[in-house]
């Protein structure tokens, strides 16, 4: 199973859009639209999950593609990095 990650969407872009692109290619498994705590607004960007060979083929297919005037930006997804806590005085 692969996360991918799906950046740059367009703003309108919810959780049934994204699954929608990504079903073209195979099995969806789950997928996230990330949003603004505060506003509940996209931040234009996602994860979807599904097996590793179809996952692979929409890498390929779907990164640099034009969306409602954006260019998709679509990789494996990373480990994400521990970023150091703030201090509070």
């Amino acid at each position: 199973m692969s996360k991918i990650y799906a950046g740059n969407l367009p703003f309108s872009f919810d959780e049934d859009k994204l699954r929608e692109v990504f079903e073209q290619f195979g099995t969806v498994e789950d997928v996230a639209v990330i949003r603004d705590r505060d506003t509940g607004r996209s931040r234009g960007f996602g994860f979807v999950q599904m097996p590793d060979e179809q996952a692979k083929e929409a890498i390929s297919s779907l990164n640099g593609n034009d969306m409602d005037g954006r260019t998709l930006r679509i990789s494996e997804a990373r480990p994400r990095e521990e970023r150091p806590r703030p201090q509070r005085w």
